[in-house]
């Protein structure tokens, strides 16, 4: 049942949006010198991508936990 909602379309294309945007801003604060300046090492583009897994994990967590406590509520009423 987690799975299905980890997969699902919605949960999915939120955490994308939200993890592009997120992503972007943390990387520019982190490493925007170094973008710009075009001298990122590749430890440094590992870090980026990383930052933006942090958001879409979190995104895709609270998404599915909202959706799971909805789902209850439901059920119960």
């Amino acid at each position: 049942m987690i799975l299905k909602l980890v997969f699902s379309k919605e949960v999915i294309q939120t955490a994308l949006k939200l993890s592009i945007i997120v992503g972007t801003i943390l990387g520019l604060i982190n490493h925007g010198s170094d973008i710009f300046a075009n001298t990122l090492s590749g430890g440094q583009k590992i870090q980026i991508l990383v930052t933006y897994l942090v958001p879409y994990s979190v995104s895709t967590y609270s998404s599915v936990c909202s959706i799971k406590r909805y789902e209850e509520k439901s059920k119960s009423s």
